[in-house]
């Protein structure tokens, strides 16, 4: 049974990068179930997805404390949800910082110090500038697609059978790109 949390702003791939975990699960031989919470998404809020990956899945509900793996799009969201990893958990974390809209109209304050906070407390934090490898490989969209190579190393999944994944779930005029985005996400984190 494996346990992943996927946790971003609307509109930086969440849902994607959920359906290509489960595309590499249904290739692997797998049972996967998904669950999203798209909350304000289309006004830059918050997106979740939950996906459960084993022999046979009856929940897709991933629990507080049971995640093996959180991939974070970006930072503030990292530390909302990184109760959910376990002790021995991978975080891994895009560098990127939207302001949420009560730091916009100047209600509230984007905090400082959440990475030096997370890399305290969170023994498998790993954080990587993920969009100026997307960007490198050819469109900053595509970085939640480095974010996956970047879990398929640190995790060691098959990494031909995600890049088949990835494959199967982007446009196909968009297949390339993400394909190089992905191996340079595998490469340099």
């Amino acid at each position: 049974m494996m346990n992943i949390l996927i946790s971003g702003v609307g509109g930086q791939g969440t849902l994607l990068a959920s359906r290509v975990l489960g595309k590499y699960a249904l290739l692997s031989g797998n049972d996967c179930k998904l669950s999203e919470i798209h909350g304000m998404s289309q006004r830059g809020g918050s997106v979740t997805t939950h996906v459960r990956i084993g022999e046979k899945i009856y929940s897709p509900v991933v629990w507080e404390g049971s995640a093996d793996m959180i991939i974070a799009f970006e930072t503030l969201e990292a530390a909302r949800v990184k109760q959910f990893l376990k002790k021995d958990g991978i975080l891994l974390v895009n560098e990127e910082k939207i302001l949420p809209m009560p730091c916009i109209t100047g209600v509230a304050k984007y905090p400082e110090d959440i990475k030096e906070k997370l890399l305290a407390e969170c023994k498998g934090a790993k954080f990587v500038n993920a969009k100026a490898i997307a960007s490198q490989a050819g469109s900053e969209k595509a970085t939640n697609i480095v974010m996956l190579g970047g879990i398929c190393k640190l995790y060691g999944f098959d990494k031909a059978v995600m890049e088949e994944a990835v494959a199967a779930c982007v446009p196909e005029k968009f297949k390339d790109l993400n394909l190089t985005a992905f191996r340079m996400g595998y490469e340099q984190v």
